[in-house]
């Protein structure tokens, strides 16, 4: 093993390294997490974090959780935070003051942009570009080759915090493989963006996005289909 650390750097027990790892300064790696080989990890990142409940939260109680897990060849950027039970694949990009909350998995190649949130309980396929400071609500999936432009919001509580009737029924986006949201659009809960979809900037998607159509407006309609050179299938 060849681990390369600053200074005040926090590793836990039981944590495991592969190969040609370099880590900055201020670090905190919580006990049993496992960091593969030519992994980067900048100043005052915290991996393998356990969530912590507010009094006032709906949400269960949880016991510890399994520890993390990131691949080889990872970077995780400068105050990122990674929580216990989040698996990285390999090659994955994660810059600056993102969070990945827990039970999250990354598929390998994806990038999360600076200031990303992704929280608990989603997936994200492989070759992901999650762009500055969107926002991936909970119970969220997307497929390989998705991407999220900067600014982007998706919810999962059509109750907004009231009634005791939301509790089994949040429900986060699902975007399939190839679907595309432009920057600062907001898209609701439950719904789905099928494959080669694409959502034009500053758009409310209150209605599911059918395969292969761009939707523009607020809320969200039917413009025209993808032209046929911007469908993933096309791309080198």
């Amino acid at each position: 093993m060849n681990l390369q650390q600053g200074n005040n750097v926090v590793i836990g027990e039981n944590v495991t390294f592969g190969e040609h790892v370099v880590i900055g300064n201020n670090v905190v790696v919580y006990e049993g997490t496992i960091i593969g080989s030519n992994v980067f990890i900048q100043d005052n990142v915290v991996i393998g974090k356990q969530p912590t409940r507010a009094k006032a939260s709906i949400l269960p109680e949880v016991k510890k959780l399994p520890p993390a897990v990131i691949g080889n060849g990872v970077t995780v950027g400068t105050s990122s935070i990674i929580y216990a039970n989040v698996k990285v694949a390999d090659d994955v990009f994660i810059a600056d003051l993102a969070t990945v909350r827990e039970r999250v998995t990354i598929g390998e190649k994806t990038i999360i942009g600076r200031g990303v949130s992704v929280e608990n309980d989603c997936k994200v396929g492989m070759r992901c570009k999650l762009e500055t400071n969107c926002y991936i609500t909970a119970y969220s999936e997307l497929g390989d080759y998705v991407f999220i432009a900067p600014g982007v919001v998706t919810t999962n509580d059509n109750y907004m915090a009231r009634s005791k009737e939301r509790l089994d029924k949040f429900k986060g986006v699902t975007v399939k493989t190839g679907g595309r949201i432009g920057a600062n659009s907001t898209i609701l809960p439950g719904k789905t963006i099928h494959e080669d979809g694409t959502v034009a900037a500053g758009s409310l998607v209150s209605k599911d996005v059918a395969a292969e159509m761009l939707v523009l407006g607020s809320p969200a309609k039917e413009y025209k289909k993808v032209a046929t050179e911007q469908l993933l299938k096309n791309q080198d």
